[in-house]
């Protein structure tokens, strides 16, 4: 006889009138809330394939009476978007190279070395996740000005050596890793920074990888911090179509929402190819004392 695999309703609980009055409800809101995350992505879309008077036409329309597909070549060609999508990554990959080397090394060394005052030091990173980021805001801009990095892609890539959160996860996670194989490795006369990348880095990568969606995510939507401190030539693609796109008073608004759409493919495309690390992410987001 087959097994099923019993979830949290059973086939008996739904013969209740209540309870499956209840169960349809409550994917009814699931359809809900489904319509309203989808509504604005769709609707971009299709307004970048309208005319401009078809676009600002009342009462609106949510299919185009004329389909033009040309509308998203002129978007194409309106701002140079490699070369922004370039910088994007430029930040991206700085962002990681820093969260993995410094942050890296900065979690193997509270989780797996004697390091003196180590608790004190944990719940003081711990303490600054409850500061707000506009009170170091000014701060960390003079900083940065003194040591001479404004407009620079390293603005951004040193103040990412300094995320509290992603520490205190990568910690959390190599908690878990059982010590003795470390102890095993310091026998055998490994040093900590072979243990570290031939021991600590390989089997963190599910969390490296859940930080990189992260940082990717940071480096894609962010614009502010980017359109503080770098030159026109290093901003990344979210300062660029707030610059060029959004601000823009003489341009078209189904070449804006045909912009809108290719900037909102990649993020898309990511989540759905990395949507378990995504979750796995908000799992281990639970930093443990």
């Amino acid at each position: 006889m087959k097994a099923h695999e019993r979830s949290i309703l059973s086939d008996y609980d739904l013969k209740k009138p209540s309870t499956r009055f209840l169960y349809y409800l409550m994917n009814l809101f699931v359809v809900i809330m489904m319509c309203c995350m989808a509504y604005p992505i769709v609707i971009s879309m299709l307004n970048g394939l309208k005319l401009n008077t078809e676009v600002n036409s009342f009462p609106p329309t949510f299919f185009p009476t004329e389909w033009h597909f040309e509308n998203y070549i002129k978007a194409w060609n309106y701002i140079d978007l490699p070369k922004y999508f370039k910088n994007t990554m430029f930040i991206f990959f700085g962002n990681m190279a820093v969260t993995i080397s410094i942050l890296g090394f900065a979690a193997y060394s509270l989780s797996k070395l004697k390091v003196p005052f180590k608790s004190a030091i944990y719940y003081y990173f711990l303490a600054t996740l409850f500061i707000p980021a506009t009170t170091y805001m000014i701060p960390n801009f003079i900083n940065l000005k003194d040591l001479g990095l404004m407009g620079s892609f390293a603005a951004i890539w040193l103040p990412a050596g300094a995320n509290a959160f992603f520490l205190l996860l990568l910690k959390t996670f190599m908690d878990g890793i059982h010590t003795e194989i470390f102890e095993s490795a310091r026998i055998d006369g490994a040093s900590e920074l072979r243990g570290f990348f031939q021991i600590a880095f390989p089997l963190s990568i599910p969390i490296f990888a859940t930080l990189a969606i992260f940082v990717f995510s940071t480096a894609w939507n962010d614009w502010f911090w980017p359109s503080f401190i770098l030159n026109q030539d290093n901003k990344p693609l979210s300062s660029a179509i707030r610059d060029f796109v959004l601000n823009a008073r003489r341009l078209d608004l189904n070449i804006k929402f045909a912009i809108l759409t290719l900037v909102m493919i990649p993020p898309i495309f990511i989540f759905l190819l990395f949507q378990k690390y995504i979750l796995r992410g908000l799992y281990l987001g639970g930093v443990k004392g």
